[in-house]
């Protein structure tokens, strides 16, 4: 008798929209990570990009971190692993595997778990983020919540609200022991403004009155820090501590471009959402994707035994990030183990209070001194025009731009930022394609410098004389004018 009620527990048949939306969103977020990968690893990463694989891997040897290009690499075969992946995750999306037993949307959720997991571990700094290790972590967690054949299974519905709580909580936790900013609720002062990259609304999101900002801070607390214990709690509020954090998430998705880290946990919110308050809120669902009371089959015996496994497993990784949550040494965006499963998340520990830009740029002249003509490049979603309003790419990822803020916290010596500039002056169509604009057509320059601008957003007054979405101030030359040789002038 315990055993069935046990069983009984085990099913949940009143999370079938939690399904359809936990599966179909993680593989939507795969195909955007993978259509990421396909426009812009060659350029980055590929056998002629500006940190090339095959020499890191001649360098490094063996990775420490599985991958399938440990043996072989070629851009063929990055493409190749790419378009698998993006077939896979578009059968998801439609619901295909999920017609049938539940292995098989399991190994096609594993499939995407292993392959960008090959691309993530020799992605090197171009994909040294946060979402890349939890897109990871959802996509193998997601594998086991079975198909349309069976319920849902609790525990693993149950999981995912944990890695919901170790996304928001963490993050809580690495602001409250990070900067005063976040203490004494004036971090918005600037975030908005000072964000790796910003967004179309993002400019009006920081003229807001500062009173408001510190109540955006103030709801950000109560969001990260308390809301995400309710995710646990009995029905409806469970789904409401979801719908709080989906809030937020939305808030944080218009107010800039985060890649797929705020989409992800808007998708794995959903995991706290049963049925009656789906329909309740959301009264047009597909009735495939909410089965009628009774509709639904037990789970066999030998999917619960896999279920169960994979259970204990995560439970037993838990133990790492637990205690990292708690630590006054706190990591951020930290693996505990080489498969990046139960991992430990958080962002803007501290906020960049001034926006440094390091802008590109090139001449045709023969002297490159002050009086040369030098033409800036443009770049897709990091400022540069400042008549330019800011575009939405997120959930797609720019990389190159991503890095590009790094430059001024870090600095401007980095060794693939050199390789850029070495591209820049070759006119490699390959790079250029990462650009929003060549000044020079596809011509070769003669030279190429960086400078730094700090940035402000123009206020309304300015705006309305100017035109101006951005007010900047020249600082400095950062590199010199560098030749195709790499000479310095």
């Amino acid at each position: 008798m315990v055993i069935v009620d046990w069983l009984a527990w085990f099913d949940a048949p009143e999370y079938g929209f939690a399904r359809q939306v936990l599966q179909r969103g993680i593989a939507a977020l795969f195909f955007v990570a993978f259509t990421s990968t396909l426009n812009q690893f060659p350029a980055l990463l590929g056998e002629r990009g500006l940190l090339p694989v095959p020499a890191y891997l001649a360098r490094i040897g063996k990775p420490l971190r599985p991958s399938l290009f440990t043996w072989r690499y070629s851009d063929g075969l990055l493409r190749t692993v790419c378009w698998i992946g993006v077939a896979i995750s578009a059968s998801l999306i439609l619901g295909l595997p999920q017609l049938g037993p539940p292995w098989v949307p399991m190994l096609a959720f594993l499939s995407l778990w292993l392959l960008y997991m090959s691309i993530v571990n020799v992605g090197q700094t171009f994909y040294a983020f946060g979402w890349e290790m939890l897109i990871l972590e959802a996509g193998f967690t997601v594998a086991f919540l079975g198909s349309d054949q069976s319920p849902p299974p609790r525990p693993i519905l149950l999981l995912l609200a944990w890695l919901v709580f170790r996304l928001e909580f963490g993050a809580g936790m690495i602001k409250i022991r990070g900067g005063q900013e976040w203490r004494d609720l004036t971090a918005l002062y600037y975030h908005h403004e000072t964000q790796p990259m910003p967004g179309p609304l993002s400019r009006q999101f920081h003229l807001l009155p500062k009173a408001f900002h510190r109540l955006e801070v103030l709801g950000n607390h109560g969001a990260q820090l308390v809301v995400p214990f309710l995710l646990f709690a009995p029905q409806p509020v469970g789904s409401i501590a979801a719908g709080v954090i989906i809030f937020t998430q939305l808030w944080l998705v218009a107010s800039g471009n985060f890649a797929w880290l705020n989409w992800s946990a808007i998708v794995l919110a959903f995991a706290a959402v049963s049925d009656p308050v789906a329909h309740a809120v959301l009264p047009i669902i597909p009735p495939s994707w909410v089965p009628a009371p009774g509709s639904s089959a037990s789970s066999p015996l030998w999917w619960v035994g896999i279920v169960l496994a994979v259970t204990v497993l995560l439970l037993v990784l838990s133990y790492w990030p637990i205690r990292n949550l708690f630590s006054r040494g706190q990591l951020m965006n930290a693996s505990f183990n080489r498969w990046q499963l139960v991992n430990t998340y958080g962002a803007f520990g501290t906020v960049t209070k001034d926006r440094i830009e390091v802008t590109v740029e090139g001449t045709m002249d023969e002297d490159p001194d002050e009086g040369a003509d030098w033409q800036e490049y443009g770049f897709k979603g990091k400022p540069g025009d400042v008549n330019r309003l800011s575009r939405q790419f997120a959930p797609y990822h720019l990389r190159l731009d991503w890095l590009m803020w790094f430059l001024p916290l870090r600095t401007v010596h980095e060794r693939w930022f050199y390789a850029l500039l070495a591209k820049l002056l070759e006119a490699d169509q390959q790079t250029l394609a990462l650009l929003r604009k060549d000044p020079f057509n596809g011509e070769k320059p003669r030279w190429v410098r960086a400078t730094t601008y700090l940035y402000r957003f123009s206020t309304r007054a300015e705006h309305k004389q100017t035109g101006q979405r951005w007010i900047r101030l020249y600082l400095a030359e950062a590199i010199p004018p560098l030749s195709r040789r790499l000479e310095r002038r």
